[in-house]
């Protein structure tokens, strides 16, 4: 397939797609946070904690053996996902447990990475 296959040689304006898209258009500070999102879970550490926490609960100690990284690397991560509204935790005694924080996240991470097995 030529690449000029994929080049629109119209001159036509569809107006009413041009209208509907308008009139539904987001405003930048919700791309930006939208961008902003994607950027932090566009990281392997941070897709291998979601993974993980898409499975279970888990506490740091379980994070760090699973994933055989330092206690204080996932500490590290797992503000950075917190601050984010990404993850969330509670407080069992001594020890905290972090989850996805809520069903967007979850099918948000497992549609992303179904995406991906699907394309191979």
């Amino acid at each position: 397939m030529a690449r000029n296959e994929f080049i629109c040689d119209c001159n036509v304006i569809h107006q009413e797609a041009v209208d509907k898209v308008l009139s539904e258009l987001p405003n930048e500070d919700t791309f930006n946070r939208l961008a902003d999102l994607y950027k932090l879970i566009g990281d392997t550490t941070r897709c291998r904690i979601l993974f993980a926490l898409d499975q279970d609960e888990m506490c740091v100690c379980d994070l760090a053996n699973v994933l055989n990284m330092t206690k204080s690397s996932i500490s590290h991560q797992l503000a950075v996902l917190r601050r984010s509204g990404i993850v969330k935790c509670r407080r069992n005694g001594k020890e905290v447990y972090y989850t996805l924080d809520d069903d967007h996240i979850v099918k948000l991470f497992e549609i992303g990475l179904e995406h991906i097995n699907h394309r191979g």
